[in-house]
This record gives structure tokens, sequence and C-alpha cells, in this order.
């Protein structure tokens, strides 16, 4: 509740015990002024029935309205003389021998005081807003300009008097005007969608058929069960009738031209004298008392002109129809009515008000007490213990967070905490990764992003390798100048590993930290739904925020050290017992490079035998012992001389020989494949373990116990700021003095529409309505 609203409820008005008068209409409209009041300030809509004029441009509605008022107040003639609708709250004041007029600022404050104005100020201040809005893109306003009017002469109604619709002619050329009509008529059906209004739907037709205005009230209002009827500019229909037939017929329409219920059977049919009050030469009457005057002798004229056409004397039902007095009567009296059916319903919603204020006051009271040291630590610690074990919850797994609301598709997790993209640029499609469109939150989505970290670096290739860089990585040695092609594998292998692979480190850290800090806010939503939030204690709650945070990225930060300082051991040192787990896969290789030199050499030494072969004319199969061993022996000799000759010209080619032979370039690119492989299967397996292990881990059980000693620290050293007790005593205080001014408000308005729905329903009441006439108060 505004604070400025329980200041402007003085003393005196809350203590004012007054009794209740003898009930009228007027008592049962200050009762509802009153709720309204309060309705704004506990956010509680209640309804107000009020009379909605709707019409055509030049039907007519200003001018209707001020003879309902019985005063002259705006600017009224041809054009658009409205262009923000007016809401006259009407009193009858029996000691208001002139209007009473206050504006309502327009900051809508319920506790701004109305403007005590006179009635050309008003009129010079509606005529000021409406050359304002016209020189404004948007020519109309919905706001209400609200007018509230006390005066003896005035019915108990609340009339709001609407910007006049406009019929354009088609055309380009009539597009500015074309667009004003659809934003008036917006603004009008807008007003009429309020079920508590009274739609009192203005006609200058001389045929029923005809539905002018009718044609946008039926959209909203189809049966027009709340809408009157009126016929104005009465006193110029009448003798376009040539026969009474079609006066009788204007008078009471048949079924079938007035479709639906509307109120009072039939339309009202009304006259108001053309001129305006005022000192100048140019108005025609001096005084309001003048203008009532020509009114009434407008409607006996009027009832004259009918019966002549008639020929015949109107009965006291036409009668009824006829006039602007008979309108009013009928409006007030069914405004009446809609307030005294509403009373019942506005008590139980006083006293369920009344229930939430007490119920807030109490606890205010409860909270008041709480602010002592040992139970504010109580409370802190409360909070710290729940909040644990919602972070502990939403990692385990949970439902109870909506995943609408806080889960995240892979691609929005992407998005905000970055997505795993190798040295080519490219990303993995979702499509391809395990509930990648579920919205998941907590351990869930920490696993997921786990998942989409083995599949992606899983699969990263070795990068290719140039001759160029082969030749680079040789170098010179410090004590020769041979080349050696292992080191040189080494050094290309783990080069590339590194620069492949730590981007993905720093990622992954990125990744799984986002993740972790989203802890927060649904811890903060689950605390709230279960009633454990320490809701008005906001520096406490942003210190454990802040330590939350803290703690996350120190971790993760400490984590991602480790992994890095594996990542650099691994690529600064090779060992082949590690990095070259899969030997079979490189023996493989370099026994068929070994093989095909093996079958060149043995293709060269079945040649050269031959020859020897034939000049002996024997054969390899010959069966005699002594041509057999010198066979066998002599095959000896060669083979061992053959391999003794190609492990020198191995050496020759990758020892002496700096040229870069085929055969040398496969087996630097082997052992690079290898050790790369190595050192990729490595690093998966030990940054996922420690990542589990010192960024997960520590969240389940040194979290708790760092923020728990954080906590304890603030509660010795600075307890009065960490819960701000004095601001906050000074707030409570504040908000339980103006619960308690609330609670007697309410339960004075409480009383005073109990009293009001007893006596309008007493026997006594039911018979003796005071309504006005044309001439006498309401």
């Amino acid at each position: 509740m505004d604070p400025a609203v329980l200041a402007a409820a003085t003393a005196d008005d809350i203590d004012d015990d007054d009794t209740l008068e003898e009930s009228s209409p007027g008592r049962l409209y200050e009762a509802y002024n009153e709720l309204h009041g309060l309705a704004r300030e506990f956010e509680t809509r209640v309804d107000a029935p009020a009379v909605l004029v709707v019409g055509h441009q030049t039907d007519g509605k200003s001018a209707l309205v001020e003879a309902l008022m019985g005063f002259q107040f705006n600017h009224v003639g041809g054009g658009t003389k409205t262009r923000r609708p007016i809401a006259l709250h009407m009193t009858y004041d029996p000691s208001c021998e002139l209007p009473r007029c206050r504006l309502v600022p327009d900051s809508g404050h319920p506790a701004a005081e109305p403007r005590v104005m006179s009635l050309p100020d008003i009129q010079a201040y509606i005529e000021a807003e409406n050359m304002r809005l016209e020189n404004e893109p948007c020519q109309f306003s919905e706001k209400d300009i609200i007018i509230k009017i006390e005066y003896k002469y005035c019915p108990n109604l609340t009339i709001i008097d609407t910007p006049g619709l406009v019929a354009p002619a088609p055309g380009r050329k009539n597009r500015a005007l074309q667009s004003q009509a659809r934003a008036v008529e917006a603004l009008v059906r807008a007003k009429m969608q309020q079920k508590e209004y009274i739609i009192l739907c203005l006609e200058d037709c001389s045929d029923w058929s005809n539905a002018t205005t009718r044609r946008i009230v039926m959209q909203v209002d189809p049966e027009l069960s709340r809408t009157v009827i009126v016929s104005t500019k009465f006193d110029t229909r009448i003798p376009q009738f040539a026969r009474s037939s079609d006066v009788e017929v204007f008078l009471k329409p048949p079924a079938y031209t007035l479709d639906g219920c509307l109120l009072g059977d039939s339309p009202f049919f009304t006259s108001v004298p053309s001129g305006r009050v005022g000192p100048g030469n140019e108005a025609v009457y001096r005084s309001n008392e003048e203008f009532k005057k020509a009114i009434s002798l407008r409607e006996i004229e009027d009832i004259a002109c009918l019966e002549e056409k008639l020929g015949r004397l109107l009965t006291r039902e036409e009668r009824s129809r006829i006039g602007v007095s008979s309108l009013r009567l009928f409006l007030e009296d069914l405004l009446r009515k809609r307030y005294m059916d509403c009373v019942p319903l506005i008590i139980p919603l006083l006293e369920k008000e009344y229930r939430s204020a007490t119920r807030k006051l109490r606890e205010i009271n409860q909270e008041i007490s709480n602010l002592d040291e040992v139970k504010l630590k109580e409370k802190g610690r409360a909070f710290h213990d729940s909040f644990l074990m919602k972070i502990s919850l939403l990692l385990k797994g949970t439902v109870v967070a909506p995943p609408d609301k806080f889960g995240e598709t892979l691609q929005n997790e992407r998005t905000n905490g970055g997505a795993f993209i190798g040295t080519d640029g490219l990303q993995f499609p979702p499509k391809m990764m395990p509930n990648a469109g579920m919205r998941l939150y907590g351990g869930a989505q920490y696993h997921r992003a786990m998942a989409e970290f083995r599949l992606v670096v899983g699969g990263v290739k070795c990068p290719p390798i140039t001759r160029e860089e082969i030749v680079n990585a040789c170098g010179v040695e410090d004590i020769h100048d041979g080349t050696n092609y292992s080191r040189t594998a080494c050094v290309i292998a783990v080069a590339k590993a590194r620069d492949t692979f730590e981007p993905f480190l720093h990622q992954l850290g990125f990744r799984l930290l986002y993740i972790l800090k989203r802890l927060l806010p649904i811890s903060v939503y689950l605390l709230q739904k279960d009633g454990e939030y320490l809701s008005g204690h906001e520096v406490f709650l942003r210190r454990v925020e802040v330590a939350f945070n803290n703690f996350a990225e120190s971790t993760e930060r400490a984590c991602r050290d480790k992994c890095m300082e594996d990542l650099t051991s691994t690529t600064r040192y090779v060992s082949w017992s590690l990095h070259n787990k899969n030997r079979a896969g490189l023996r493989h290789f370099l026994d068929s490079f070994a093989g095909t030199e093996h079958s060149s050499s043995s293709a060269n030494l079945s040649c050269s035998a031959l020859p020897q072969e034939s000049s002996f004319g024997q054969t390899i199969n010959d069966n005699k012992p002594e041509s057999r061993l010198k066979v066998e022996s002599k095959s000896s000799f060669d083979i061992s001389h053959t391999t003794e000759a190609r492990l020198v010209d191995l050496l020759d080619s990758t020892l002496w020989n700096r040229r870069l032979a085929p055969s040398s370039e496969r087996i630097v690119y082997a052992l690079v494949h290898q050790i790369f492989h190595g050192i990729k299967e490595h690093f998966l397996v030990s940054t996922e373990l420690k990542f589990n292990c010192f960024l997960l881990m520590p969240v389940v059980d040194k979290l708790p116990t760092l923020l728990r000693e954080d906590l304890e620290s603030v509660f010795e050293d600075d307890l009065d700021n960490i819960f701000e007790v004095t601001q906050l005593l000074h707030s409570l205080g504040h908000r339980k003095r103006e619960l308690e001014i609330e609670l007697k408000r309410i339960q004075k308005l409480k009383d005073k529409f109990k009293d009001i729905h007893e006596q309008l329903n007493s026997p006594h009441h039911l018979h003796q309505v005071n309504v006005p006439d044309s001439n006498t108060p309401a």
C-alpha cells in the first residue's frame, strides 16, 4: 500500500464513528467511493456500475451529458470535440447551489488530491487536452479525464462521455480519417468490454433499421442486455413524419427491428435545446437555471408535438420515454439497483481483505519479534541448510522445477554457455547428440555437457602434417648433423596435440561453470516455492549468492589449472608406454614397410642365384647331401649379407641423409598419429576424471563447510549490516502502522456496507426511494 495514501487517512477519518444517517442513494455512492480508494491499494478490482455514452460524431453525446447533469461544462459542436473519455462522478448535494467540481490529477496516484476548479476552468482544461492530442501522432487517449461533481440538481450518476465514432468516406485520400476512425472505435470498444458498464447508445436517425451506432455496440453486447438506446435530436425528428402511423412505429419499433432484450424495453427520445450558458453576446442562457428551464420547456413542446401528430394523448408509459428528465430518472434508478445488487458481493470481499490484512499484520509482528541476534542466526543457518539441500537435489535430479521455465536445450546451452569448437571452427551437429532437444538443468545438464565433450574430442583426428613441418622439426643435434626421426615425430605430435586440446579444456570449464551457476536461480525458486526463502534480507541473500558464485569460479579455475598441468606434462615429454599404447598398429605398419623391403631383396637374391644354378646344371631339389648343404650355406650367407645391406641403406636414408625419403615420411606420419592418439585418449580420461573430482565433488563436500564458515564469520563481525536490522525494523514498523490504518478503514467500510445493506433491504426503504424529477434534487 502506498504510504501517501495512508497519510491521507487522518485520525479524524479513522476514528469518526458517527451514526449512519437515513439511507439514500448518495450514502451508497459515498461508500462506493471509499471502497474504490481502498481497492487500488489492495490491488483488487471492484466493479463500479457506470453509464458509458457511445455515439457518432455530432450525435449530441456531450450535449445530452450536460443536460443530464443540469449544467454545461464541455465544448460541443461539429467535428471531434472529445479526444479523451470524460468520467463524471456526480453526487447529489442539497447544500450546493452551484456545481462544485474537482478535477482528479492525471498522475492516477490514489493519494493525489483532486483540484477544485470552476466550470470555465474545467472547460478550458478539456479544450486544451483536445488541442494537445490533436497535434500528436495518436490523436486520442484512453485515459479518462476524471471530474467529481457535487450539485443540488445533479443525479447520483457516474457517466463516461467517450470520443465520437467516425464514419469516414472510402478512398485513398481519406486514409488519415480512416485511421482516426479505427483508433476511436478501438478505444470505445475497449471501454464497452467492461461488463459493469451500462451502455447508452445514441442513434441520430429516423429509421430504426439504420443501425449506425448499434452496429458497433452489438459487437460487444450482441443481445443489448446492458444497453439503453436513445434517439437524440428528437425535436428535429418529429417534423419529418408525415403520418401518425410512422410516428407510432418510431415510438414503439417492432421486435424484429431492435433485436435483443435492451434495457427499458424500448428506446428513449431526448431533445436538448441549442445555445450555450455564459455572460457573452454569443451565449443564449445567462445561467444554468435558464438552461434547465429550457430543457423542461423542450420536453413539454416535444410531447405536445407528438400528441398533435398522433391525434391522441400519450400514455403514461409513452411519456416515461420522452425527455431528458425521464432518461435521467431511469438511469439513476437503474444504477442504484445495480449498486444495491453489488452490495452483498462487496461485504465478502471486504471480509477477505480484512483477513488478509490481519494475517499480514500478524506476520509483521512475528518478523519484528524475530529480529534478535539469536533468532537471526538461526534463520541464517536454516536458510544455509535449505539452500544446500536444493543444490544437492538439483545435482542428483528432480522434476520440481518446471523445465519450460528453467530447462535449456543443447542449442540454448551452447548459445549461453559456449560451444565445443575445434581448430577447424566447426561445431558438432546438435541432432547427433542424445537429449539435445530436451530442456535440462542441474545434474542432467552437467552429464549431457560432459557427454558432448567426450563425443566431440573423441572424434578429433590428428591435424594434417606437411613435409615442411617434418623438415623444420628435424633440426640439428648438438653432437652430430644426422637426423632423428623419432624425435621429429615427438616434436610434431606434442605441438599438434597441445594446440588442438587446450581450447577444448577452456571451453569445457566455461560450459560447466555456466551450468553450476544456473543452480542458484533454480534453487531460489525452489526455496520460494517451499516457503524457505528469506524475503526482506537482500544483503544476506546477496552475500550467499556472491559466496556461491565465487566458490564455483575459484573451484573451476583450480580444476582447470590441474587439467592444464596434466596436458602440459603429457605434451612436454613423450613416454612410449603411455603415448604408444596401441603398438600393434604401429608394428603392423612398420612390418608392412619392412616386408616390402624384404621382398625386394629376396627377389634380387633369387635372380642372382638362378644363373649359378643353371651353370652347374643342378636344381635346388637335388637329393645329394653335399649339394644341399652347399646351397643352404650359400643362402644363409646371402640373407645375412642382404639384411646388413638393408640396415645400412636404412641408416643412410634416415640418419646420414637429410633428404626426406618416402619411407622416412611414412615412418614420421605413423609415429605422429600414434602419439597424438595416445595423448587424446589420456586427455579425455584425465580431464573428465579431474572435472568430476575437483569441480563437481567440491560442490557436494566442500561448499557446505565454506559457506558455513563465511556465514559464521559474518555473524560475528557484521550481523547488523548483513541482516539490515535497523533498516528492517524501520521498514517493518512503517508497514505495521500502514496495516493498522488499513484494518481500521476496512472495518469502518465493512460496517458501513453492512448497515446500508440492512437498511436498503428493510421494508420501509423498499417502498421509499428518494429520486429526483426534472426540477427537484436527486
